[in-house]
């Protein structure tokens, strides 16, 4: 059989593909003029119908598993080739300040070697009306450059005794939309203003000292400061000795030094196979892909059960979006409602882990390409990484009456990047356990955002950390989407989600002694119905099951949502950033896939004056669920009330939920984990302190 492309359908595009879809848009320009003012927000794999991934992954990719695919009478039909992959790309008019969607058909790639030709056709274009699209990193370094050279802007530094330029920084943040005056009718940014103290030192902790009372309002598209305002001369923090974190500058300029190396060895290589984008570890499967915006996205997963073979868990794992309220309502930091996902891009702020990688042991990296902002690719390489880790026990039991003990540690399989959104890193994690378990986790760092307080004064919406200085409180919301396909192949509809409650027994005959307490399950059956909460108290959870798939006690297979800590948003239910952020109210949303349906406030939440767009709209079609593709999305976040011990750097945080089998295997996977060379040394010692136990036992 001959392939239509080397890639499989759900590969990240590769650096030539995006050359070839980039060069097939401009080309399709009317004139030179709007060629030249075309920038390029976003180009992404289209990824394929389900029946596509299907197709690949029976006949010409791993796991080469035809029953993939739907029986057939007289057979299957094998195809030739696959359909060539295809880019959406997301563009942005400088000139005209339109946004549209172009899906282009890529296919004889390697041309764009010879002489920049491409061989790519434009399948559709779309103006999209009334929206703006993520702002770009090429387009920050310019705003803070027209912003440093606005001469009111220079004298109003001037009054607070900054006269020197390159000490200030400034950090365009999107509008967001609290009035019609934010209207995506113009492309726009408030900026926030810090300043270094000293121009010789790149690595300073400029975020110590903010600049407040000055307002800068900037139009991006044509890059000029349409707003200015000072309005209020509050005294710039004096500088904090505590404000540096790099080596050598911390408290007392001196590092400590009695700490040992640690080394994680593997001298027989890693348990896990790669093969492309194909991951194979421990009985899991799976394949990984990036997108500017989601950054890792984990596809097809599946768990090969002995005797029941290669049993799918999820389509597609990613986390589509974030939100960062602030929660002091004095100005600017009521407007701070950062939407890091949609206004900026996850993936596009990813690290080189080159520069500094916190894996440990043998690591298998991938590198990501994106265009820039006019069309260029660029590379982040070593930017998913991909390694195992020792966990602790993953079971143990010892029988006191013979001394014997039997333990195995637990491996896990991590796949993860890191990203910088301004002053924050955030670490994103899917981690596989030996038993069956999917771990999502969210790590959090970085720099406190902070305000500037007038002298004396202190502010009860945050913490005084410093002379001056404030971290108002806030909060950080995570988004997962995940496509489930419990014990379904490609094209099988037979999931739904059923919601476990712990409730107490009434007291009377069938509880006398007030002890008693069950767990109720409900089936949710629709999308009105599925709009939950967490409740620890009644140690609530929900079970993905499959309505056609039992296990051995006759009970539906399925996979458990296990909520970690959680919280739901402190504002009012008035709150502006609610308007484009309704999918926060609840913590868990069920619908039905459909392919347009990805993003949960709608796919340009910058400047966005539709209320309730996305996931809030999508559910009022009351949808069923009672047996179909579920897509469980799962809102989870954490409010940081700032600590003293939180500055000048922030110790990571950790937040994220579990994803466990429930009756999806017979018995604990977990069992025929051999023992490592540390168990069986500890065996030998129990064994030959048995005698000694059996003495004990016979004075007994």
């Amino acid at each position: 059989m001959t392939r239509a492309q080397t890639c499989h359908p759900l590969d990240p595009l590769t650096a030539a593909e995006i050359s070839v879809a980039v060069a097939t848009v401009r080309a399709a320009g009317a004139t030179p003029e709007v060629r030249d003012g075309m920038r390029f927000v976003e180009v992404v794999l289209l990824e394929p119908v389900k029946h596509v991934v299907a197709l690949a992954d029976a006949y010409f990719f791993p796991p080469f598993q035809p029953s993939l695919l739907p029986r057939t009478k007289g057979g299957p039909v094998i195809p030739t080739k696959l359909p060539p992959r295809r880019a959406r790309l997301v563009v942005y008019s400088k000139r005209s300040n339109e946004t549209s969607i172009w899906i282009v058909e890529l296919s004889e790639v390697r041309a764009t070697t010879r002489g920049g030709h491409h061989r790519g056709k434009v399948i559709s274009s779309e103006v999209v009306p009334n929206v703006q699209p993520p702002m770009d990193a090429v387009e920050y370094a310019e705003c803070e450059a027209v912003v440093k050279d606005f001469p009111p802007f220079r004298e109003a530094m001037k009054k607070r005794g900054i006269d020197d330029m390159d000490l200030v920084m400034v950090d365009p943040w999107c509008a967001g939309y609290h009035s019609d005056s934010d209207a995506p009718s113009r492309r726009l940014a408030k900026p926030l203003i810090f300043c270094r103290t000293e121009s010789d030192c790149p690595m300073e902790n400029g975020y110590a000292r903010p600049v407040e009372g000055i307002h800068v309002l900037v139009d991006m598209q044509n890059m000029v400061v349409i707003e200015f305002e000072d309005r209020k001369l509050i005294p710039l923090p004096p500088a904090d000795p505590l404000r540096n974190y790099t080596s050598g500058e911390t408290r007392g300029g001196v590092d400590r030094s009695d700490i040992k190396p640690l080394q994680i060895i593997q001298p027989e290589g890693p348990s896990f196979r790669v093969s492309g984008h194909f991951i194979e570890w421990q009985k899991w499967n799976f394949r990984i892909g990036f997108t500017p915006r989601e950054g890792l996205v984990i596809y097809s997963v599946a768990y090969v059960d002995d005797g029941r073979g290669r049993r799918p868990v999820a389509h597609r794992l990613s986390f589509v979006e974030m939100v960062v309220p602030y929660g002091d309502p004095n100005d600017p930091h009521y407007r701070k409602n950062a939407f890091d996902a949609g206004e900026d891009g996850l993936g596009k702020n990813a690290h080189s882990l080159k520069k500094g990688c916190d894996c440990l042991g043998y690591i298998k990296y991938f590198d990501a390409h994106f265009t820039n902002f006019t069309g260029g690719v660029e590379t982040i390489e070593n930017c998913v990484c991909l390694h195992e880790e020792d966990h602790g026990i993953l079971w143990k039991h010892q029988d006191w009456r013979t001394g014997l003990a039997e333990v195995r540690r637990s491996r896990r399989l991590s796949v993860s990047f890191v990203c910088t959104v301004a002053n924050y890193e955030y670490g994103f994690f899917w981690h596989f356990y030996q038993d069956g378990k999917i771990e999502a986790e969210v790590k959090l760092t970085g720099i406190l955002s902070l305000g500037a307080l007038p002298p004396g004064e202190t502010r009860k919406y945050g913490t005084t950390i410093a002379p001056g200085l404030y971290a108002p409180v806030h909060q950080h919301f995570f988004v997962a989407r995940m496509d489930m396909a419990v014990d379904c192949r490609p094209g099988e509809t037979f999931n739904q989600v059923v919601e476990v409650n712990v409730k107490i027994e009434e007291p009377g005959k069938d509880n006398v002694h007030n002890n008693a307490f069950y767990a109720e399950e409900e089936l949710l059956r629709s999308e009105l119905q599925a709009m939950r909460d967490c409740n620890p108290l009644s140690a609530r959870h929900w079970i993905i099951r499959n309505t056609r798939t039992v296990n051995r006690s006759g009970q539906l297979t399925g996979y458990k949502l296990m909520p970690g800590s959680n919280c739901l948003p402190l504002a009012g239910s008035e709150a502006k950033f609610l308007r484009r952020a309704a999918f926060l109210k609840h913590n868990v949303w069920v619908t039905p896939y459909a392919r347009d349906e990805m993003y949960p406030g709608g796919e340009f939440p910058n400047q966005n004056p539709r209320v309730g767009e996305g996931l809030a709209t999508w559910v009022k079609q009351n949808r069923s669920l009672e047996e179909t593709d579920i897509v469980l999305w799962y809102v989870f976040g954490v409010t940081h009330i700032p600590r003293l011990e939180d500055w000048p750097v922030m110790p990571v945080d950790r937040i994220g939920f579990m994803l466990m089998p429930y009756g999806f295997f017979n018995s604990s996977p977990a069992v025929d984990v051999p023992p490592s060379a540390s168990d069986l040394d500890l065996k030998e010692t129990v064994v030959a302190a048995k005698p000694i136990q059996n003495e004990l036992l016979a004075k007994l």
